[in-house]
This record gives structure tokens, C-alpha cells and sequence, in this order.
């Protein structure tokens, strides 16, 4: 095991991590010492990394439990979390649509050559998904790499937030039956396209065209459902 690998290089793979093994929110994390030894790194250099992880609200610890995925229920405030728990599938979309867009703008000036890289293969892997739960994976971690890609920690806790809405049910049942009604594999090719063409507006740092290109992404997913 190495000590020398940087500790951007152990984020990426820590956040590899967390996204190919499919935890959800609240889910345990393997211990540093284990996680250091699956990445390659020193434990100090995981420690600084898990750090930078917890910053953004991707993930909490609680002393003697464990670390957690997602922001630290007590980080978010009561009056908040009523709104999160009776939040429509209307409402979500709407803030999105508000939200992301800047969101993907911001991304398009701040970007590193790995969060592209990452978005690139998340687009691809959403478009290639075969089941609703494979698409709803690819799609959830798509948008938080954008988020993440836009180099502001403040901005990225207040969208986690708002993403904590998608674990709801009533969001899963929606869009579960949005899925099959479409189609799921038009559904899933036609929403990569939608993905890839967000990846190339940041990647060229455009803002506007990817600010308008996930506008668009919404606004599709919007329609169809209202026609669900």
C-alpha cells in the first residue's frame, strides 16, 4: 500500500466508491482503515479525503457508530425536514427546475477534467440502463456530480437537501411509473442523450448552453409527468 497518492486522486476514488457499490442514504461506510486499503492510500491521506466528503454533505459521521451517507439528520432543520416529508412530486420538479440550471452553470465554469470524466460515464450509464432502479441510480448520481462539479460547498449541501426528496416514495412510485409507461429503454437512451448534451455544454464552459441543456433535461421530465 501506498502512502503517496494525493488526496484528490483518493476523493475520486472514494466517491467511485460510494457510487458503483450503490449505497443509499444513511447507509454505512466502511471503516478508514478498510477503506484505505481498498483505495491505496495512507490512512491519514483517506481521513483528509473523507473530510473534504463530509464538507460537502455527502456523507456524516456519528463517534463510535460510523460514517453515513448524506448530510447528518441534524444538519437539516425541523421546519425543513416537515417541507422534505410533504414535498409533492410537482414540488421537486419546480425546485429543480429553479436550482439545477444554475447549478450546471456554475459547473461549466468550475468543472476539473475528473468531474467531466465522471459525467461522461454516468451520462452514458444512464442511457444504457436496463431496469428502473439501474436508471434511478445513474440519473440521482448524474445530478449530484453536477452539483459537486460546481466546486461551491454551500451550494452542494443546499442540493443535497433538495435531492433527499427523490428517496421519498412518492417520488419513487412517480417516477418508477414514468419509466414503464415510456418505455424504459427510449426512456433511459433519450434521457443519456439529455445528459451527454449537459456534459458537453460544461465541458466546453459554456454556461448558458448548460444552464439551458438542463433546463431542457427538466422540462422533459416535467412533461412526461404530467401526461403520467
Amino acid at each position: 500500500m501506498s502512502g503517496r497518492m494525493g488526496v484528490a486522486e483518493a476523493e475520486r476514488r472514494l466517491r467511485a466508491y460510494v457510487e458503483d457499490e450503490g449505497f443509499g442514504p444513511q447507509d454505512r461506510i466502511p471503516p478508514e482503515r478498510t477503506l484505505a486499503t481498498m483505495i491505496g492510500c495512507s490512512r491519514e491521506t483517506v481521513r483528509r479525503a473523507l473530510r473534504t466528503l463530509k464538507n460537502e454533505g455527502l456523507i456524516w459521521s456519528h463517534q463510535g457508530k460510523g460514517t453515513f451517507i448524506g448530510p447528518a439528520p441534524a444538519s437539516v432543520d425541523r421546519p425543513v425536514q416537515r417541507v422534505i416529508a410533504t414535498a409533492s412530486t410537482a414540488n421537486l420538479i419546480e425546485a429543480r427546475r429553479v436550482y439545477e440550471p444554475a447549478l450546471a452553470a456554475a459547473a461549466a465554469q468550475s468543472a476539473t477534467a475528473d468531474d467531466i470524466r465522471t459525467l461522461r460515464d454516468l451520462a452514458h450509464s444512464t442511457g444504457a440502463a436496463r431496469d428502473w432502479r439501474e436508471y434511478e441510480h445513474y440519473d440521482d448520481a448524474f445530478h449530484k456530480a453536477v452539483g459537486r462539479a460546481s466546486g461551491n460547498p454551500l451550494l452542494i449541501a443546499i442540493f443535497l437537501t433538495l435531492a433527499s426528496v427523490r428517496d421519498r416514495a412518492p417520488w419513487q412510485r412517480k417516477h418508477d411509473a414514468l419509466f414503464r409507461k415510456a418505455g424504459k429503454h427510449d426512456y433511459a437512451a433519450e434521457q443519456g442523450k439529455l445528459h451527454s448534451a449537459i456534459v458537453d455544454a460544461i465541458e466546453a464552459r459554456d454556461g448558458e448552453a448548460a444552464r439551458r441543456m438542463m433546463l431542457d433535461h427538466l422540462d422533459s421530465i416535467r412533461g412526461l409527468l404530467e401526461r403520467t
